[in-house]
């Protein structure tokens, strides 16, 4: 039986850490949290503080404090998925998710018929916000149906389809909607970016063939991110952009990578991030029901995944998902870029935040935002986990 770690504590100090923020890094630093905000931070020794009520004080041992990771597209874990419509399942995923780093995650749907779709989103209706012990539940990213079937990598390509405004008013009309992906190229899907704008919803370009001025029609409609950039999309080629090429073209853009070293070879990933800089990059997992467990068989709604040394493929060898984590990615994408953490840091965490207009309050290390944290060795292995100021991992 799951029970959640002793939270009575209102308020924690974390000190003698290396603490990375939009001023940089403070080494040592330290950090104050009351109930869930963070109330005061700083470099070297912390103020004593009266102890009105009971205070925690965390020594951080020279660790990397950051803020919680924010994984903007992740489909499951522990062997649930979204498109179970389990709001159980969505729990044991956030408390998989908290051992991790993560903080808080856009549950993510795939192509599917309109109810298993409208299941999905109503079990994550009822999943939102903090899960006690684990991460906090932001809303839905919407990725699919309304795709291009020649793109489709492991998205079920016979239930593919056009946007029909009916279908997606009941999609957007439960009001949980934050971030969905669809394929530009195709006019009838034009209206829908329009509106997604209208309702500051982010419009992110996925599984597509399009071409420079199918994304630049896009964007001067308001599509704003790029759906796992590099895959299920055509590629850069020096006499045609593809959809690559265009999308680097296009600085309001970010591009969602998933940085495990299966979907993108690492030099591919530094480029990217040297092209669209630090602030136009998004770390994000694709993870799916197999992520936590051994390899082996998956179920991925009527099909079967294999997973074998870290992919998961379809019986063609088609990748479908990952099962890679935020911790590793972050690893990752520094190893790769060969940027320092206080570069790529806000790749995990900040930019997902700008991305669906939480930036006010989550994403970044500082005074008055919500007391996410994750504490990190030099590994890169997740120490702690603080959500909304709440205790949700400690190894």
């Amino acid at each position: 039986m799951y029970k959640e770690i002793d939270n009575r504590p209102t308020r924690r100090i974390i000190h003698n850490a290396r603490l990375f923020s939009p001023a940089g890094v403070s080494h040592p630093g330290w950090l104050l949290i009351e109930g869930k905000t963070i109330r005061a931070m700083g470099a070297g020794v912390p103020p004593a503080y009266e102890a009105n009520g009971t205070i925690e004080s965390i020594d951080a041992q020279n660790k990397a404090l950051l803020p919680g990771f924010i994984d903007l597209h992740v489909h499951g874990a522990m062997g649930h998925e979204v498109m179970d419509a389990d709001p159980n399942g969505l729990q044991a995923m956030a408390r998989f998710f908290a051992s991790r780093g993560v903080t808080a995650f856009l549950p993510t749907t795939w192509t599917a018929s309109r109810q298993n779709i409208l299941s999905a989103i109503d079990a994550v209706g009822q999943a939102m916000g903090r899960i006690p012990g684990g991460s906090t539940v932001l809303g839905v990213h919407l990725e699919g149906p309304y795709l291009n079937a020649d793109k489709c990598g492991a998205q079920d390509a016979r239930l593919i389809r056009r946007a029909d405004r009916s279908e997606v008013g009941d999609f957007l009309d439960t009001g949980l909607v934050r971030l969905l992906a669809l394929a530009p190229e195709f006019s009838e899907n034009l209206w829908l970016i329009d509106e997604c704008v209208r309702r500051g919803i982010t419009v992110s370009l996925a599984h597509t063939a399009a071409g420079y001025e199918d994304v630049q029609a896009a964007v001067e409609r308001g599509a704003r991110h790029v759906t796992h950039c590099y895959n299920a999309m055509v590629g850069l080629e020096h006499r045609r952009l593809g959809t690559v090429g265009a999308v680097m073209a296009f600085p309001q853009l970010c591009c969602e990578i998933i940085a495990d070293n299966i979907h993108v070879h690492p030099v591919a990933q530094k480029i990217l991030v040297d092209v669209k800089g630090t602030d136009g990059v998004v770390l994000v997992t694709d993870a799916i029901r197999g992520a936590g467990l051994p390899e082996g068989e998956y179920a991925i709604d009527e099909r079967t995944v294999t997973i074998r040394e870290g992919a998961v493929r379809l019986p063609n060898g088609t990748l479908a998902g990952s099962i890679l984590t935020m911790d590793r990615a972050l690893k990752n994408i520094q190893a790769a870029t060969g940027r320092p953490l206080a570069e790529v840091w806000q790749l995990s965490s900040l930019n997902a935040a700008w991305q669906i207009g939480i930036s006010a309050i989550k994403g970044s290390l500082e005074v008055g935002k919500d007391a996410d944290i994750v504490l990190l060795d030099d590994d890169y292995q997740v120490a702690m986990t603080i959500a909304e100021g709440e205790m949700v991992y400690r190894k």
